[in-house]
């Protein structure tokens, strides 16, 4: 004797709901890992661009099938040799200065880059605080600066990160609301 339809309809219909919600679970793992990520902004090293509480948006999959400019905000792996006094952290948020093969100094303020001073046409404080001394960027490393120049932990003080390092460049800050928009 076979089961009545409305219990075969009942079990049809939660098969395809645990499909569904599989079929999601996987989809957000999957995003999650190779093409978009969230972080938290902990700190003001990133001021003006970026607040203390920000939440942004990092693009994967820019880094991994495009190039990367100077200018770009990358969110990458702590280096190992980071030790700016604070707590211990996973992720750093940071703009690109140098690219491979770059040479880089600074005189007072202004940020030299092969020879020609630097236009930052993004959001940044002065004074420069820690020049920079007379650094060369290897091939496949890239220059890191926060934005709150006097106030910021980065390759002036840990040297330049490896792309490897790199997860990806922010392309749009979702929270709060009020700060929405694109970088």
């Amino acid at each position: 004797m076979s089961p009545p339809k409305s219990r075969k309809r009942a079990v049809r219909i939660a098969v395809e709901w645990v499909a569904v919600l599989v079929v999601a679970a996987v989809a957000s793992i999957t995003l999650r890992t190779f093409v978009f990520e969230t972080f938290y902004i902990p700190s003001g090293s990133m001021e003006p661009t970026l607040q203390i509480g920000d939440r942004i948006v990092v693009d994967k999959l820019s880094v991994d099938f495009g190039t990367i400019h100077r200018g770009d905000v990358l969110v990458f792996k702590s280096p190992p040799t980071e030790n700016c006094g604070g707590p211990p952290v996973a992720d750093l948020v940071k703009r690109v200065i140098g690219l491979p093969g770059d040479h880089l100094t600074s005189v007072g303020n202004t940020i030299y880059v092969n020879g020609v001073a630097l236009k930052e046409n993004w959001p940044h404080t002065e004074p420069l605080g820690t020049p920079i001394g007379h650094v060369t960027v290897p091939a496949g490393h890239y220059f890191m600066m926060g934005d709150n120049h006097s106030d910021s932990c980065d390759s002036r003080m840990w040297g330049p990160i490896t792309r490897s390092e790199i997860i990806g460049k922010v392309f749009v800050r979702i929270w709060p609301l009020g700060r929405l928009g694109f970088l």
